[in-house]
């Protein structure tokens, strides 16, 4: 499939995630996963940031902080829904949104063998890194399943996907 584009309808898919609870503070539980389909996303405004991996450098580190410490700002301009998405099992992406403080104001959702990230042509092979087929590092504003911004990074750089490029399209 060719890349997805800006005015672009999503295309149904189905995540993985463990939704917040306070029990999950405690480092011994791992929760529940549960299911998340797009059409839950029908008539609101989410923010989609996917990564090529929890834990790793660059996500860890610069991509999905600035995301947690504004977050408040994004619902503050109309978002309903912010998520993070990458290609890890649901409970590696359950823990890492524990480590990052997402608690309920971001959801962990796992995109496992990148099935929907394929459906959007946003894929990249990282086999050469020992990561194998991962997401794209983008960022996504939907509207009732419509795409109003996409930024896909070139490299492994955070600019387009990042917070302020975000904010700055809302």
């Amino acid at each position: 499939m060719a890349t997805i584009q800006t005015g672009d309808q999503i295309p149904k898919g189905t995540f993985k995630y463990i939704p917040f609870t306070p029990e999950l503070e405690n480092g011994l539980a791992c929760g529940i996963p549960a299911i998340l389909s797009t059409d839950e996303w029908k008539g609101k405004k989410v923010v989609l940031i996917a990564v090529p991996g929890a834990f790793t450098p660059t996500c860890h580190v610069n991509h999905l902080p600035p995301f947690v410490q504004k977050a408040d700002e994004l619902k503050a301009k109309g978002i309903d829904v912010v998520a993070v998405l990458a290609a890890n099992d649901v409970f590696v992406m359950s823990g890492w949104g524990r480590v990052e403080g997402f608690k309920d104001k971001i959801l962990s959702l796992s995109d496992t063998d990148t099935a929907w990230s394929k459906q959007l042509g946003l894929t990249q092979d990282l086999s050469a890194k020992g990561l194998g087929i991962r997401t794209k590092r983008y960022a996504l504003i939907l509207d009732d399943l419509k795409v109003t911004y996409l930024g896909v990074e070139p490299g492994a750089e955070v600019g387009v996907s990042g917070v302020d490029a975000v904010l700055a399209k809302l």
